[in-house]
């Protein structure tokens, strides 16, 4: 599944930083703009899926699941 969030990237120094404001607590950085981004992605990706293994617990074994694609 395809998403995009804003990256807000400042600089400090020689560092990239990032944040989301769509997702609390992710953030990256990095040596290069570019890393920071994948630092940032990857932070997205593990909070994601986190969130959707709490929201999983309690959902009965017989519960229909499927995926919605948002565009």
């Amino acid at each position: 599944m395809h998403n995009e969030f804003t990256a807000i990237i400042e600089m400090d120094g020689d560092w990239y930083f990032s944040d989301c404001p769509e997702i609390p607590g992710a953030n990256g950085q990095g040596k290069t703009k570019q890393d920071c981004l994948t630092s940032l992605a990857e932070a997205i990706s593990m909070i994601l899926a986190d969130h959707r293994k709490d929201a999983m617990r309690g959902v009965p074994d017989d519960a229909i699941k499927d995926t919605v694609a948002v565009s």
